[in-house]
């Protein structure tokens, strides 16, 4: 059978700091820190919203996360510049190694799919913009269990909706969190350690590999 591969989309396959360049255009040398603080409140509200079972759309956490770092770094952007850089988080750019990578996956005859917190038509017009939709057979985002990554049912969920067998799906993963998320429940994960600054939460789940490109994981799974 073969080995059906989920991918996390946001910091995995698309750069989500891709709007600093936009971000500079108000905020001068700030827009990296901005970018930051937006990115890192944008986890930390799918992570409540998934404990107090209250979900909202990972649209609407972007938002959120992206007025709270508006206030918090007193930057003072009117609705029209927020509106644009929440569009322009629709058309964020992959990472330099995807598309070859993917198209190397493809060629071994692996199974792709996206599996994202984000809405599936907003993962859909990434992977298009980015043109590498065609190597996806489909997109599973946690919109349909009203909830966010790493509660186990998502993983459960992939499995279940890709028709696949646990022991045969891996997850690939720029997040801790999620690979974490995943092999709890049996599956395997790659860990893509995109920067040399950042380190693998301890704790009793560890990756099943930890690759430092994508393209090391053509050789690296089996």
């Amino acid at each position: 059978m073969s080995l059906t591969l989920g991918f996390d989309i946001y910091g995995t396959l698309i750069d989500p700091h891709g709007v600093v360049d936009q971000l500079a255009q108000h905020l001068g040398d700030r827009a990296n820190e901005f970018s930051r603080v937006w990115r890192q409140k944008q986890l930390e509200y799918t992570f409540r919203r998934g404990l107090m079972r209250r979900y909202v759309n990972f649209a609407v956490c972007t938002r959120n996360a992206l007025d709270y770092t508006d206030l918090l770094m007193q930057t003072r952007l009117d609705d029209a510049s927020k509106e644009s850089l929440m569009q322009a988080y629709r058309v964020l750019p992959a990472y330099g190694d995807v598309k070859q990578s993917l198209q190397m996956l493809d060629d071994k005859g692996y199974r792709l799919f996206a599996l994202s917190n984000g809405l599936a038509d907003a993962v859909q017009q990434l992977l298009e913009h980015a043109e590498i939709d065609q190597y996806f057979e489909g997109v599973v985002s946690v919109d349909s269990l009203q909830t966010f990554k790493p509660n186990p049912d998502v993983y459960h969920h992939f499995v279940e909706t890709t028709d696949s067998e646990l022991e045969h799906c891996w997850l690939v993963s720029s997040n801790p969190f999620d690979v974490i998320g995943a092999v709890s429940i049996g599956m395997k994960a790659a860990w893509l350690k995109r920067s040399d600054e950042v380190v693998f939460d301890p704790c009793e789940f560890e990756p099943s590999v930890t690759i430092n490109s994508l393209a090391d994981l053509v050789t690296e799974i089996n």
